[in-house]
This record gives C-alpha cells, sequence and structure tokens, in this order.
C-alpha cells in the first residue's frame, strides 16, 4: 500500500498509533481479499466487495496522515 511513501509509512507507523491500526487492518483485508482470489477463502461477492470497499477507505485515511505528516517534515 502506498509503497512510493515507504520512509513516510515507517516513521509514522512507530510514533502514530492510529496510523499503525489502519495499517496492520488494510493488510488484514488485503490478505483476506487475495485468499478469496486464489481460492484459499470462500467469500461471497458481497463480502469481497465490502473488504474491498473498506480497504480503499483506510487507504485514503492512510495517505491523508501520510501527506499531513509530510507537510510537518517539509
Amino acid at each position: 500500500m502506498l509503497q512510493e511513501y515507504r520512509d513516510e509509512i515507517t516513521a509514522l507507523k512507530t510514533t502514530n498509533a492510529h496510523f499503525a491500526k489502519i495499517f496492520e487492518r488494510h493488510n488484514e483485508l488485503d490478505q483476506k481479499a487475495k485468499d478469496a482470489d486464489e481460492g484459499r477463502a470462500h467469500l461471497s461477492d458481497i463480502e469481497l466487495e465490502s473488504i474491498k470497499k473498506e480497504k480503499l477507505l483506510l487507504k485514503d485515511e492512510a495517505l491523508k496522515l501520510i501527506l499531513e505528516y509530510k507537510k510537518t517534515q517539509a
């Protein structure tokens, strides 16, 4: 997720508990979606759609926090 902000993500994960929680939840959901796509888990279309929507919301929130962090570092 957001690989172009690797340094900022590393810093935020260690200094911002909320960001760390968002990042961890996104990774959990990403793994669930991958497992479903690759046949290791069985999810309904509705469940998979819900996971993907939540992932997107978390990614948007993480990006907002990253951009705010970058402003403070400039």
